[in-house]
């Protein structure tokens, strides 16, 4: 692997392209083989992802981003093949790779690409020309804040299918107007960087940005992932709009919580996922707390530790992805060459991953096995053999995508407990 020096800022008018191969316009095309998605400095100011070279200029850039890139790309080309359309608005484009992607992997028909700073219009353009020319008609870049772009795309009645917006930090005020530009049925691809917020650090914070009150437990990069979506299903339900979240991704750089929803008209279907989330430091157990339960709060295992529950919300309770979307996302990887024994990156065990977290029968949140050891105060086993046990137990249980370490399950913690110190009776 070649290491990424430090790289000379080229100027974002930089009249030199990397040439590339755009793909044939047809139902059957295939994009590059999966070549390493870690940055690698072909030349100075150039970065490479998927076998595309492009020009990052100064403008902001995370080659450890990829794997969002990749989960966008894929969804957005299930789009297409069901639709037989494609019109993406790319809200926060910096460089520009991921209109590049949405345009040449996803077969995007159009993409509008905007980006605030009017400095990166030479590299956006530079980019974007290795796919087609401008005059083709099939992508435009234009320069406001992203709130500006919604806004206008609406009064225009000019709508998308799928809506990126890579924003940072806690930035939720698009929410309203994505809503109102996204197609009924379409996909709104959100972010959040906010890991103090999260991690219950801020709660003042997540309260005004996504309406919860989030306080420290054990998940709380899942936590992460649900106070996005529940902020994302309060502002559709104002609308008359409901959110369903077909796949929720989580990654340590940055931190970065990605969320894909669809957004419909009317009422959620199986109702509303949106409620509270209670810990119980005393016996490590979590519960979901609806909105007319909240005054008779109390745990299973009957502590009176004061200050021993510990409430979230309002929040999503409900999945955190649809397995029959990532299913196909996953066949789809496999037919574009993107995972498999010779790929380089984990894409095929990541989304393995969430189809098991997929399953109804486990609860939100998951379990570190540091936790369970010490609490039956033994050494970790294996977490396959853990799981084994658990499911052997007439359990459901999977490994966490959020935390290698982790499992989640709908075994309480005192089985678990029991479970492990079992596990260590039998190595005596």
């Amino acid at each position: 692997m070649v290491s990424l020096c430090p790289t000379t800022l080229s100027s974002p008018f930089h009249s030199k392209t990397l040439k590339l191969n755009s793909y044939p316009q047809n139902a059957n095309h295939r994009p590059f083989s999966l070549l390493p998605l870690s940055a690698v400095a072909s030349r100075s100011g150039y970065e490479t992802e998927r076998g595309f070279d492009f020009e990052i200029g100064d403008t902001f850039f995370r080659h450890e981003s990829a794997t969002g890139r990749d989960l966008g790309v894929l969804a957005a080309a299930l789009y297409k093949k069901k639709n037989d359309n494609l019109r993406v608005l790319d809200a926060m484009c910096g460089c520009g790779i991921r209109s590049l992607r949405y345009l040449s992997e996803a077969q995007a028909d159009f993409v509008l690409a905007n980006d605030a700073n009017e400095d990166c219009n030479g590299v956006i353009v530079s980019n974007l020309s290795t796919v087609s020319s401008e005059e083709e008609g099939r992508w435009k870049v234009i320069h406001s804040v992203a709130n500006r772009v919604l806004a206008e795309r609406y009064v225009e009645r000019d709508y998308f299918d799928f809506i990126d917006v890579d924003s940072f930090g806690s930035d939720s005020s698009f929410f309203r107007c994505a809503f109102d530009v996204v197609k009924l049925g379409g996909l709104l691809y959100v972010t959040s960087t906010d890991g103090f917020s999260s991690g219950g650090h801020r709660p003042n914070h997540s309260l005004a940005a996504y309406g919860a009150y989030i306080r420290p437990l054990p998940y709380s990069n899942e936590i992460g992932l649900r106070m996005l979506i529940g902020g994302a299903v309060r502002e559709a339900s104002v609308l008359g709009y409901h959110v369903s979240p077909l796949f929720s991704y989580y990654s340590y750089h940055g931190p970065v919580f990605r969320v894909l929803l669809r957004v419909n008209r009317g009422k959620p279907p199986h109702g509303m996922h949106y409620g509270f989330i209670c810990y119980c430091d005393c016996c490590g157990n979590s519960q979901a707390i609806s909105w007319d339960k909240l005054g008779q709060i109390k745990c299973p295992c009957g502590s009176d530790v004061p200050d021993s529950l510990v409430v979230c919300g309002p929040l999503w309770t409900g999945p955190l992805h649809c397995a029959e979307f990532l299913a196909e996302m996953l066949s789809l990887a496999g037919e574009w060459g993107w995972v498999g024994n010779d790929t380089i990156n984990d894409l095929d065990k990541l989304l393995k991953r969430m189809i098991d977290e997929s399953n109804p029968d486990l609860s939100f949140g998951f379990i570190k096995l540091d936790e369970i050891a010490s609490r039956a105060k033994v050494n970790s086993p294996p977490i396959v053999t853990v799981m084994n046990a658990i499911h052997q137990e007439g359990y459901g249980v999977s490994r966490s995508h959020i935390s290698n370490n982790a499992i989640k399950t709908n075994c309480p913690m005192s089985e678990c407990i029991r479970i492990v110190k079992g596990l260590q009776q039998q190595q005596l």
